[in-house]
Order: C-alpha cells, then structure tokens, then sequence
C-alpha cells in the first residue's frame, strides 16, 4: 500500500489536541471523529497534516502548494457557519486539482437540499412524505393540502438539528409556530413534511459507480416518552441516557419480510446515483405497515467515527475501522475528477 499525505479538512474548533490521546479524556466527546479519523489514517501508514478551516480557504492553498497532499479527507459539515455552503469547499478541491473523500459538489448541493431531493425522486416515482417549503424572511402561509400530521425541520441542517417533540404538529396553529422557531434559531428555510409511521432505516452506501449497501441499521422504540411520536429528534439521536430511558435503540435490522432487504438495496442504489453522490453516503427510510418504502432524506458524508451507523454497518460487513477509511481513502482518489 503506497504511503498518502493526507490533508484532514476539519472545522477550526474541532482540529484534535496534540495531547488527546486517552479515550476518558472528557474532550474526546467534542473531537472524535476527527481524532478517530486521523489515529485510523496514521494507523494505516499514512501522513496526516490536518487543516482547520472557517470562512477563509487560504490554509488550505497554502498546505496544497507547501506540503503537495495526495488527496484532502473532508470531515467539513459547513463553511462560514453555513452547513449549505460545505459545497464550495468541495469545489474548490476541484478547482486545485487535488482529489477528495466523500461526496461531489453537485452531489452535496442536490442531496442538501430536502425539498429538491424529495422533488428528484418524486420525478422518477420514488416515495417520499408530502411536503412544503417554507422560505426564511416571507409570511408563513400553508399553501399545501395535507394529511396531519406533520413534521418540521430545517430544509438543509442535519443530525437531527431542530427537531423536537414540537417538531411534530397537527394543526395550522403548531406548524406556523414551529416553522417561526425553525427560521429565527437556525436561520434558514423550512420544510413540513407528512409523518410516515413506520420503520425507520438506515442504510449506508459505499462507492462511486460501483455501489455496496451496508448491513442495514434501525432506529426501534421501546417504551418511548409518552405522547411522544416515534420519531429521530435531537434528543433520541445525541442523548444516551434518554434513549436507556425510554428504550430507544439503533440496531440491525431484524425481522425483515421477505425480499425487504433487496428491495431496500436497490432502492438506495437508485436514490444515490439520482441524486449524482458518491464516495459514501446514508439513505434514510421509513416502511409503512402496508410495507411501502418511503426516503425520508439523503445524506452525503455521514458521520464516520468509530461508533456511528456507517462504521458500525462496514464493521458489520467484514471491514475494519482503518479497512473502512482506507476505502472511503481509495474512492476518493479514484473519483471522477470533473465537475
């Protein structure tokens, strides 16, 4: 395996201390997927020179022209505070000729956006939730009819961002005030969407024009809060003692029907190449009881510490951790190069 340099792209705040080393250290929290990145590639054999970055790409010029790294791994979620803009960082990879981890500009800029994926797939007869967009700095209007109840998030955040159990609404009265709360803490446009209840999937795709799904990973509720929907908000997704509480686990999918897995399979195969991914990306489903599979978003560059659904699907499917990065490593640098 030929030896890399590695320029680690990461937030200005989230650059590993030097003395992190000890998985107890308090700070582990807040850095570990970086530091699990970069111990994997050094791991691995690699040189790791790692770039913190904010509203300015002049540090990343200067390490591309001084240090002349073979690929950039991108660990970026936004730029400039914007998680919509992570985009222009990739293109810049493009515009300096240097090849990149995870996911393609147009990719980024298509699967980004909720309501432009949902109307993607809605052109090619995908199942998706009925929605409405609901544009930062106008009045809030319904100008939709649908079936209460709905769902309202950030049209562009992910992990969960802005989702809370008054993220669920089923009157006129709710959603004008969550989309209200949406637009003034997170400063962006919102989308209501039709709650689907049912199962809810996660599935990981590895690949470029060759595609892998992953085992498939299921967020499944035990005794939930009650009067609280089945559904990922930001407390189920980041809050540990919460889900022991309640007895909300992310596992493997079990039980499935028969021909499920295949179906779910070819589906996310399609979802990714529609909306022009590669690299690696998570599709997120949710199967009505009637057994209708419905993508509730896409997600370009998904979390890949050592504990998330995507390392834990590619463990489950032979690889290790630093197997996993080193081919998240050889996408990147086998990616078409053309934007």
């Amino acid at each position: 395996m030929k030896k890399l340099r590695v320029m680690l792209v990461v937030h200005y705040t989230l650059v590993p201390p030097d003395d992190l080393h000890d998985k107890n250290d308090p700070r582990m929290e807040k850095f570990r997927t970086e530091y699990d990145v970069k111990t994997a590639l050094l791991n691995i054999g690699h040189e790791v020179q790692v770039v913190g970055v904010y509203d300015d790409l002049a540090p990343i010029r200067k390490v591309i022209e001084e240090w002349k790294p073979h690929i950039a791994f991108n660990l970026l979620e936004d730029f400039a505070g914007n998680s919509a803009f992570d985009y222009y960082v990739v293109s810049y990879f493009k515009m300096m000729r240097i090849p990149h981890t995870g996911c393609n500009p147009r990719g980024l800029l298509l699967a980004r956006d909720k309501a432009l994926t949902k109307m993607i797939l809605t052109y090619h007869r995908i199942s998706v939730p009925d929605f409405d967009v609901f544009p930062l700095r106008k009045k809030i209007s319904k100008r939709r009819k649908f079936t209460w109840p709905l769902i309202v998030k950030s049209l562009t955040e992910e992990g969960s961002v802005g989702i809370a159990k008054a993220s669920y609404v089923e009157n006129e009265t709710q959603l004008r005030e969550r989309v209200a709360l949406i637009h003034e803490k997170l400063n962006g446009d919102a989308i209501a969407e039709q709650f689907i209840e049912g199962r809810e999937f996660y599935v990981t795709v590895l690949g470029n024009t060759k595609l892998e799904v992953l085992p498939i990973r299921e967020l499944v509720f035990g005794n939930a809060e009650p009067g609280t929907p089945h559904m990922a908000t930001y407390k189920v997704k980041w809050d540990d003692k919460y889900r022991e509480r309640w007895g909300i686990e992310y596992q493997f999918a079990r039980n499935l029907p028969n021909g499920t897995e295949e179906r779910i399979s070819n589906l996310c195969k399609r979802v990714y190449h529609l909306l022009d991914m590669d690299g690696y990306g998570r599709i997120d489903l949710r199967m009505a009881a009637d057994g209708e599979l419905y993508v509730l978003e896409a997600n370009p560059n998904p979390g890949i510490a050592r504990d998330e659904d995507c390392t834990l699907s590619a463990i489950k499917s032979g690889l290790s951790y630093e197997d996993f990065i080193q081919r998240i490593l050889h996408l990147g640098l086998t990616a078409r190069s053309i934007e």
